[in-house]
Parts: C-alpha cells; structure tokens; sequence
C-alpha cells in the first residue's frame, strides 16, 4: 500500500479507553430494625392522652321569638311586633311565618341575629282558597337589613332582633 505524505505525518490513532463510572460516593448499609418489646409499647401508647375531637364554631342561641318591623309605603306606618316560631302573624295583607330565630355571638358585644321566615301576600284574608302567595323565604340578618329585606310594592320588612319571651307574657 502506498501512502501519502500527509498520512505519513500523522500519528497512529489513539485507542480511547471508555470513560470512569460516575462517582456515587461511599455506599452505606441500611440502618438496622431494632425490635422494642411488646411491654414498652403498650406502656408508652397507655401513657399517652388521647386527642380530643376538635371543636367547632360555637353554635348560635335559638330564641323563640322574632321581632320584627314593618314599614307601610302608602301611608308611612312603621310597626315593630313580636312573632312567635311557628306561629302565623298578619299585619294588613302580609302574613308572617318565623321557622327559626338564632343569635350568633350572644355575651359578645356585638350579637348578630338571624331569623328564617315565610311571608305570604293574602289579601283576602284567608276566605278564598288559593289566594295567598308566598313572596318571601328565607333568613333575614338584623345586622344587614338591606341584604335579605322583603321589598314589596307595598311593604318593606326586616328583623330587629331575636328576645327569649314576646313582650308581656
């Protein structure tokens, strides 16, 4: 074989030797499991209070009573009454049905009570069957009037508070 002068000058190739594994640093063993003696663990677990359940918000103070207040439009009436749970009261065409009243925060210096209510529209009085219909449900705040009010063409409605007994019984 003939070679070429510049092949000639070059030198023989080098053989590379594969590269060294990565170092993983010093290998260590796991560490050994230690029994413990059935005695200690069950002193140690009898030791040990067990937790309690956490405890929620405080529960609001139910009331059986709901005051309420009541603004004719037409003539500027305000009336304040007592309604008690469960009980139907009527102001003129409005009939109001409270199904629950609870303070939240009672003893505090900023009590907030909350009433959930019914308020039909009856303008005949009850004689004719079917006549009335429901044009409010839901809770009202007396912390927030304007929120959940009744807003009748009428009427306004709105809680004032929830008390323990109705006014004079």
């Amino acid at each position: 074989m003939a070679f070429s002068a510049a092949e000639a000058q070059l030198p023989p190739p080098l053989e590379q030797a594969p590269p060294p594994p990565p170092s993983v640093g010093p290998v260590e063993a796991p560490p050994p499991d230690i029994p413990t003696a059935p005695s200690q663990s069950t002193a140690v677990d009898e030791a040990r209070p067990t937790p309690e359940a956490p405890k929620g918000p405080p529960r609001p103070e139910r009331s059986p009573v709901a005051v309420l207040r009541v603004l004719d439009k037409v003539t500027a009436e305000t009336l304040r009454f007592a309604a008690p749970v469960g009980r139907r009261i009527r102001y003129k065409s409005l009939v109001f049905e409270v199904k629950a009243c609870e303070t939240w925060g009672v003893g505090t210096a900023n009590p907030r009570p909350s009433a959930y209510l019914i308020i039909d529209s009856d303008p005949g009085g009850g004689d004719a069957e079917g006549a009335s219909q429901e044009i409010y449900k839901g809770w009202m705040f007396a912390e927030a009037p304007g929120v959940h009010l009744l807003s009748h063409p009428l009427y306004d409605a709105w809680l004032d508070s929830c008390i323990a007994s109705a006014p004079g019984v």
